[in-house]
């Protein structure tokens, strides 16, 4: 993972162009204001959209990392969200200007001989440019790509030039995916990698676990064991302080009171904004960013949702 603790550039992006993408899907094209290159990206990057004070949502960046002069972004309006989507889909228009923070890359793409996507509605969008490079690569690879209709499945027509190796199920059509099917079939050390809603998620990782997968969410995992919910203290080691985090208080709250400099966005671990390096002590890692691996190791967290599970944790602040 990469140390997110200092600030990340902000920087104006042009809305070059809007369109439907699919049933209750909006894409945005965007390009720098004065022309030239934006930040290069890799695929499974994304970025920040700052729509306005306390409103900052992630996109997975769905474009071609190859062509720097525009980023794409697809954006499902979400009727019971708490007002991004809503506001993109209705306010925003072709020649806006918007402030935008990244790329971010929290999903990359490992190399592998073969590989497995699987997608869940819009979490085709961080998945797109997985194919198109494992495709380039020579890779040996499958994409299962489900959604409630065909209307609701954007990018379906730039996907059909991939021929049998994407498998279109819409659930109305064929219901819901052959996990089973695709899982037993997939190439030996197939790296497995997924993204869309949770459901989807959590049949996928009951049913592959270990190294070879790699999942990525839009919504905070569910936390079914919480231990480390007793108050504690953080020593912040370049500042020198020692900070009280209360039982219902946040680290990233805590540490920001007291005047550490902490990046954040999503506030429930999903972006990795504000991973934080971890120098003594065992975090509770609550957040959906970190792998089995990253969380034994507890070398970072995410200071927005983690806790700690000894009395004083030592992060790099």
């Amino acid at each position: 993972m990469t140390d997110t603790r200092t600030a990340e550039p902000v920087l104006d992006a042009r809305v070059r162009t809007v369109r439907t993408a699919a049933d209750g899907v909006r894409e945005l094209v965007l390009t720098a204001p004065a022309g030239g290159p934006l930040p290069a990206w890799s695929p499974g990057a994304h970025i920040d959209l700052l729509l306005g004070p306390g409103l900052v949502r992630q996109y997975s960046l769905c474009g071609d990392p190859e062509n720097r002069t525009r980023w794409r972004v697809a954006v499902l309006r979400q009727p019971l969200g708490r007002g991004g989507s809503a506001l993109v889909h209705d306010r925003i228009r072709a020649g806006d200007l918007l402030r935008v923070r990244g790329p971010r890359n929290n999903f990359p793409l490992r190399p592998a001989a073969a590989y497995l996507f699987v997608a869940g509605g819009i979490g085709i969008t961080a998945l797109l440019p997985m194919v198109a490079a494992a495709d380039a690569a020579g890779a040996d690879w499958r994409l299962l790509y489900g959604g409630r209709s065909r209307r609701s499945m954007a990018y379906r027509e730039e996907l059909a030039r991939y021929g049998s190796c994407v498998d279109v199920c819409p659930q109305d059509e064929t219901g819901l995916l052959d996990l089973d099917g695709a899982l037993a079939t997939a190439p030996f050390g197939a790296l497995v990698y997924c993204c869309g809603p949770e459901p989807l998620l959590r049949a996928v990782e009951q049913r592959c676990a270990g190294p070879r997968l790699h999942v990525e969410r839009f919504a905070p995992r569910p936390v079914e064991d919480a231990p480390g919910t007793a108050a504690f203290e953080v020593v912040l080691r370049r500042s020198g302080r020692t900070v009280h985090v209360a039982a219902d208080e946040s680290v990233l709250a805590a540490v920001q009171a007291a005047g550490a400099a902490v990046l954040d966005s999503c506030r429930e671990g999903t972006c990795g904004t504000c991973e934080t390096t971890v120098l003594a002590g065992r975090p509770d890692h609550r957040d959906s960013v970190l792998d089995e691996d990253e969380r034994a190791a507890g070398a970072t967290m995410m200071v927005c949702v983690s806790r700690s599970l000894t009395p004083v944790l030592e992060l790099d602040l």
